[in-house]
């Protein structure tokens, strides 16, 4: 590997390290299109607080259940362009023309580069905790948390707030016993049906 991708390829490898009722019919039927989905592309701003550390990134995702999802930096520039690759077993790093296998990725992991594709899985087939109408900022949403626990023993929640005019996904948290690990503010969001049916 180039000697200049060193910069790039650690400041991503530390991105991609794990920062350790009412209305259920409502809500089942928001999440029917994402269980039905063929995929999405969403951007977003990923953020992590954990431990006294806490960075920022503006991320792009190709997210397609089952099957391989993208997640590409955009910002900040020093690391825009690097790309990981994730589906349910592992994922990778790449960067123009070169790849970096890193490993596996446990499911008790909660890592920044995982986010997005993470609520997404949430939204398809977490377990439905709580649903109610509630605004964020002056937007009128819906807001799911489900559990998403793993084998650990630890409590992983998801809480995605989705507009309520469109469906759509404005603000996601995930959290790990009781503490707000990562946050995600929805800038795009776009299904590949919406799509083909805008390119027809």
């Amino acid at each position: 590997m180039r000697k200049w991708l060193c910069v790039p390829m650690m400041t991503l490898l530390l991105l991609l390290t794990a920062c350790g009722g009412t209305g259920e019919a409502e809500a089942v039927d928001l999440r029917d299109r994402y269980h039905d989905m063929e995929g999405c592309t969403i951007e977003a701003a990923v953020s992590c607080s954990q431990e006294n550390l806490a960075w920022e990134a503006v991320l792009r995702c190709d997210y397609t259940p089952g099957g391989e999802s993208t997640v590409e930096v955009l910002a900040p520039e020093t690391i825009a362009g690097v790309k990981a690759v994730l589906n349910e077993a592992d994922w990778r790093l790449e960067y123009g023309a070169d790849s970096l296998n890193a490993g596996t990725l446990s499911e008790e992991e909660i890592s920044p580069a995982a986010c997005l594709p993470r609520l997404m899985n949430a939204l398809r087939d977490g377990w439905l905790l709580e649903e109610n109408e509630e605004d964020w900022g002056e937007t009128a949403c819906t807001r799911i948390t489900v559990d998403q626990s793993g084998t650990q023993n630890g409590k992983i929640l998801s809480t995605i707030w989705l507009r309520q005019d469109d469906g759509t996904p404005l603000r996601g948290e995930i959290a790990v016993d009781g503490e707000i690990i990562l946050t995600a503010e929805f800038t795009s969001f776009t299904f590949y049906d919406t799509i083909a049916n805008n390119a027809a």
